[in-house]
């Protein structure tokens, strides 16, 4: 076990973590690929639509979310999966759950597109 950073050795590290987690779901995961497929074409379109600061914001916001959403449910579903492959009504739950955290995250966007664009 190595030494615990402090100062700007533990945010390069955290830093460096992070990134590699990003990656990490970025090739492993096809649903992470496709949302940040979806933001690529997304933010650009909201930045470019003739709304308010503030709009535009919200609309890059709850797009963001899905990704954030995403890289939880995709942490549950690799721990779920290094406990066990097994079929287990539990770690089904868990797993269903992340999914419906997905899913509520995506409403979300196109309800606050939908409010902002109508």
């Amino acid at each position: 076990m190595h030494k615990k950073q402090t100062g700007f050795a533990r945010i390069f590290y955290a830093t460096n973590y992070s990134l590699r987690g990003l990656k990490a779901a970025f090739f492993s995961e096809p649903a992470v690929r496709q949302e940040v497929a979806a933001l690529s074409i997304l933010i650009p379109l909201a930045l470019y639509l003739e709304v308010e600061n503030t709009e535009k914001l919200w609309l890059i916001f709850s797009l963001v979310l899905i990704l954030i959403t995403e890289l939880l449910n995709t942490a549950i579903e690799k721990l779920a999966d290094h406990v066990t492959t097994d079929i287990h009504l539990l770690i089904g739950k868990a797993k269903d759950i992340g999914s419906a955290a997905v899913f509520v995250s995506i409403l979300l966007a196109m309800l606050t597109w939908g409010v902002i664009l109508i």
